[in-house]
């Protein structure tokens, strides 16, 4: 059975870790979903940002979403494809030397990559963007630039392929985002 990881941790975006988990679930991929410092069963907290006409999106707070995997016990080679929820918790998760290596590792191997929102800050921290073309929430185009990428403008609802790497700026853009990567592990397999 093919295999995805998901790296979220507290105030990940609750859309953003709670749909692609039940869709890839449902398309029959086993799916685990870790965070650093926790363990299988062990809960994270997310966040509902939303666009409400604000100068930027609100936040609320979201679900407790429990763990389905170790993160201390993943092997990260064994998984066809990564995930990297969006959201505040991104502010962190770039700043652990394992998360950005398990992005490093599945950029080093051409798998299946999958971005979204703020998710994108860790691969500009794990310094994996350079020369490559990928889209996230406008507020992280700086770093996406300053990191040597090319950065997308395109709507919400929309996602930018780079050969294994698909980003999208916000959950809105989970079908097209989703279909993306699942069509990428797919010629994997």
């Amino acid at each position: 059975m093919t295999s995805i990881l998901i790296i979220a941790g507290d105030y990940s975006e609750d859309y953003e870790v709670m749909v692609p988990y039940q869709a890839l679930l449902m398309l029959g991929f086993t799916v685990d979903v870790v965070c650093p410092n926790k363990r299988k069963g062990d809960f994270i907290r997310t966040a509902i940002h939303d666009f409400e006409g604000d100068q930027t999106y609100s936040e609320k707070p979201g679900h407790l979403f429990c763990l389905t995997a170790s993160f201390s016990m993943i092997e990260p080679e064994l998984y066809k494809g990564l995930y990297l929820a969006g959201g505040r918790a991104c502010e962190y998760l770039r700043l652990d030397d394992d998360v950005l290596s398990i992005c490093r590792g599945f950029m080093e191997r051409n798998a299946p990559l999958a971005a979204i929102c703020h998710g994108i800050q860790i691969l500009t921290a794990a310094n994996v963007v350079r020369g490559r073309k990928l889209t996230a929430y406008p507020a992280v185009a700086p770093e996406v630039v300053m990191a040597g990428g090319e950065f997308i403008k395109v709507e919400p609802d929309e996602s930018v392929v780079d050969g294994n790497l698909v980003t999208s700026p916000a959950w809105p853009g989970h079908p097209a985002l989703l279909r993306n990567f699942v069509s990428l592990i797919g010629s994997q397999t």
